[in-house]
């Protein structure tokens, strides 16, 4: 019963409609029919004016002697004069005038005129450009010449549409002057307004015959379509409900596809996957598991929706990784049940391998939140599809975080670049300026590197190397960077430790480089010493630098004074750099092929 109640009322308010439609069809015709003919035809009849005052004008020039010398002295011969009278019976034209380029009026068919000037400011900025001025006003019938309520009287009352036109004449690009066209268009203009409002009449009507006939047919065509269209109803409903649900989950796709892209770390991606999938699998318990570095077990990294993850499960405990192809449990007569999912109490499972660039990354385990889920049975397509983003992502960050390491990371010592040194020492010298922590530069050479590479090759130069980077990377602890910038050079950055901290650990790592023996084949390689050199911020500089030459001129006192030692910088101004006092530095170029990117 309200289902009929709501029909009739639906099919009331249709009628209603379309009448309303008729209503307001009719009313645009008239409103069309009264308003639009005018501003039409003066837009026709300003066209047509146009061109016809060229014609006036080469009239007016052929009836003239020499136009060019009377434009120019402003005068005209008595015999032009004659023949210019004649004008006004043989066109449309009623009045003219024939202006200077001055803007005088130095002949017209109304002789009072003669003399003077035009006053109009577009004779100056339009016409004297060479540009036809065009304009339309109504005026008094007793201004029209020739008009017959010219010899009974005048009479106010009554108006005429007169058009005026400006022709100039131009020679050689130079405005020589004007001729100024009067023309009475009102017959004309009410015989085109009455022409177009008849087309107009004629077209509209036609137009609502053709629309009360559509409106009938359709009004009966909704009537006889209405109940195919609520037999429809049900039918696109649930069509439109499981496309507005296939919406969501590729823009939830997409969304997860845009954040895993944007994360910076695994951690992060594996915080993101959690709570995206908790809204595109909300009928799943999830977790998800990645191999370690040494690819022997698998690290749990994150679950959701209730779910839990181990802290390591081997690949043998997966059916999907023994496999290597997603495995689902309950969908055959015979399954078996994966070791990572025990105590497991009968419920469906998907183990889906994480695989990217062709090789086995991880695992993605989802499992039905309760028995009998009919939604999670037909999930498992979009799990694929969550399984394959999350894939790329992790491949993505790994292969990102892994340029990384290599742009700022000395190939041969394993220890920071010089890239990377120069940006952590602004960095540390901004936080030191706004905090007050201490910040310290230690410069670090090999003494005498020159002979290893001399007398026992570049190979065991780059065994030393080694050995001392391991030293110094050891002896750093908490934000503490070691560095080679390149040769048998390295850096420390050491901040939030006093001067005799500082002074204390160049030290000790003088005493740990000089106790490593490095052996060279058979026999064990001369004893390692080296040079160091301190600055401290702001003490010796405030930037980066500054720092730097401090603390190498710091290690240059260090050489001079016999090597294997330490010395601090003298003061904030450092003398400058003394190219003798390292003559063993030159073996750097010598080992270049393990100096820093």
């Amino acid at each position: 019963m309200k289902n009929k109640l709501r029909s009739s009322l639906a099919e009331k308010i249709r009628s209603m409609s379309l009448i309303l439609v008729l209503i307001a069809a009719a009313a645009a015709s008239a409103w069309a029919v009264i308003a639009v003919p005018a501003p039409i035809v003066d837009r026709m009849i300003e066209n047509d004016l146009r061109k016809q005052s060229g014609h006036w004008q080469r009239r007016v020039v052929l009836h003239m002697t020499n136009v060019e010398e009377a434009f120019e002295k402003g005068q005209i011969l008595p015999g032009d004069a004659r023949n210019l009278s004649l004008l006004p019976e043989e066109t449309d034209v009623f009045r003219f005038r024939l202006l200077t380029s001055e803007g005088e009026i130095f002949w017209s068919t109304r002789s009072d005129e003669i003399g003077e000037y035009e006053s109009n400011a577009f004779f100056s900025t339009q016409v004297a450009r060479g540009e036809v001025y065009y304009m339309h006003d109504p005026l008094p019938a007793y201004e029209v010449d020739g008009f017959p309520l010219q010899s009974s009287g005048f009479d106010s009352s009554i108006t005429r549409e007169v058009a005026q036109i400006y022709v100039p004449l131009m020679h050689n690009g130079h405005f020589d002057g004007a001729i100024d066209f009067y023309t009475d268009i009102t017959d004309l203009r009410q015989t085109f307004i009455r022409r177009a409002q008849l087309s107009l009449i004629v077209l509209t009507s036609v137009a609502l015959l053709a629309m009360t006939i559509a409106v009938y047919v359709v009004f009966k065509t909704n009537r006889v379509s209405m109940n195919q269209l609520r037999q429809r109803n049900e039918t696109e409903r649930s069509i439109l409900d499981e496309q507005l649900r296939l919406a969501r989950e590729v823009q939830l796709l997409g969304e997860l596809n845009e954040w895993l892209q944007s994360s910076r770390s695994l951690d992060e991606l594996f915080d993101m996957v959690a709570r995206f999938m908790t809204h595109i699998l909300p009928t799943a318990e999830g977790s998800v598991y990645v191999y370690s570095n040494s690819r022997d077990v698998l690290d749990g990294c994150a679950s959701w929706n209730g779910g839990s993850h181990r802290e390591h499960i081997h690949p043998e405990e997966c059916w999907g990784l023994r496999r290597g192809r997603t495995y689902e449990f309950g969908s055959s007569e015979i399954d078996f049940v994966c070791e990572h999912a025990e105590p497991h109490d009968g419920r469906s499972y998907y183990c889906f391998p994480i695989l990217a660039h062709g090789e086995t990354v991880g695992l993605m385990h989802l499992q039905a939140i309760k028995d009998e889920c009919p939604e999670f049975i037909s999930s498992k397509k979009l799990a694929q599809m969550c399984a394959e983003q999350i894939s790329m992502a992790i491949a993505n960050v790994r292969m990102r975080d892994q340029l990384h390491d290599q742009s700022v990371r000395d190939p041969l010592t394993g220890l920071f670049n010089r890239r990377h040194m120069t940006e952590t020492l602004r960095k540390s010298i901004n936080a030191s300026q706004s905090s007050g922590k201490r910040l310290s530069i230690v410069s670090i050479d090999v003494d005498h590197f020159k002979k290893f590479n001399d007398n026992h090759g570049h190979d065991a130069g780059d065994m030393v190397l080694r050995a001392v980077g391991s030293v110094l990377e050891q002896a750093c602890d908490g934000d503490e960077v070691a560095c080679r910038p390149g040769g048998e050079e390295f850096t420390l950055i050491l901040p939030g430790l006093s001067q005799e901290d500082v002074m204390t650990k160049a030290e000790l790592l003088r005493q740990g480089v000089e106790d490593v023996v490095v052996r060279y084949g058979e026999k064990a390689l001369p004893r390692i010493t080296i040079s160091l050199g301190v600055a401290h911020y702001p003490a010796h500089g405030t930037m980066p630098q500054d720092l730097l030459r401090a603390s190498d001129d710091a290690l240059y006192d260090a050489k001079a004074k016999g090597r294997n030692q330490v010395c601090v910088a003298a003061s904030a101004a450092p003398a400058p750099r003394n190219p003798a006092a390292r003559a063993d530095t030159g073996s750097a170029q010598d080992n270049a092929k393990g100096a820093a990117a």
